[in-house]
């Protein structure tokens, strides 16, 4: 190892948290595309945090339905991170889910306690219905959490029954909000919005008009407009040849 590696500072961590509905009404193709995607995914960011001189790049997984659970008890590198597939059963509590991840999102016994430090994190909601259990009680203690204000937070609604307004409430904006109808439409944008999170979020902050947010939201925006089967909450398409659920 040369002199110049050898005094490069330690790497800040980002980490990307996968928040994942896997209630009954995921059963089928909703979460076997969800597993599909994510799984493929992991080794794209593996190779965006390999080449990343800010920060590396590790993922956190939560699953919910009755209850929640973390695949893994601490975030892990995209390259380590083995995924296990989520199975589909149960009600909707994303209260809960939301007080979990509101514990994690904290240096003190949680996911952000580094000695380099770490960036704010992207999160990636993924849901199909609206919540069971007391919603507002979680993401109101979830807003108050520094590290949730400052990350990168999009929603995925798969399906027509999807909650906006709960989701809206979890991101902040419309613009945040990804719509799918079919099954390539969901693999697309959730390869799309894990990779541009975690692109984006992993860079160190420069002069600009745009918050990391904003830009993730420009950038997504794009995608779904032309890929058939996905659209925004903010720019809803018009009805057509697009309009149409697929989920055998």
């Amino acid at each position: 190892m040369g002199l110049i590696d050898s005094e490069r500072p330690p790497r800040r961590q980002m980490t990307l948290f996968f928040l994942i509905d896997k209630s009954g009404s995921m059963g089928g193709s909703k979460i076997g595309s969800v597993n599909d995607a994510i799984e493929n995914v992991l080794p794209m960011i593996g190779e965006i945090s390999d080449e990343n001189t800010d920060a590396e790049i590790k993922v956190a997984a939560l699953e919910f339905s009755t209850t929640t659970n973390w695949l893994y008890d601490e975030p892990k590198l995209a390259n380590e991170f083995i995924w296990q597939k989520v199975q589909a059963e149960g009600m909707t509590s994303l209260g809960e889910a939301c007080l979990e991840l509101n514990k994690k999102l904290s240096r003190n016994g949680g996911f952000m306690s580094t000695p380099s430090g770490c960036f704010a994190p992207a999160i990636i909601l993924l849901s199909d219905g609206g919540p069971t259990d007391n919603f507002e009680a979680g993401i109101k203690a979830l807003k108050q959490n520094s590290w949730f204000k400052s990350a990168i937070k999009i929603a995925i609604a798969i399906g027509d029954d999807c909650d906006e307004n709960v989701l809206e409430s979890f991101t902040g904006s419309k613009e945040s909000i990804v719509k799918v109808k079919n099954i390539d439409a969901l693999k697309k944008m959730i390869r799309v919005i894990a990779i541009t999170s975690s692109q984006i979020g992993s860079k160190s902050t420069t002069a600009t008009d745009t918050t990391k947010q904003e830009q993730v939201e420009k950038e997504i925006g794009q995608v779904a407009a032309d890929t058939q089967g996905a659209e925004t909450a903010a720019a809803p398409k018009a009805p057509g040849a697009d309009d149409y659920d697929e989920w055998d």
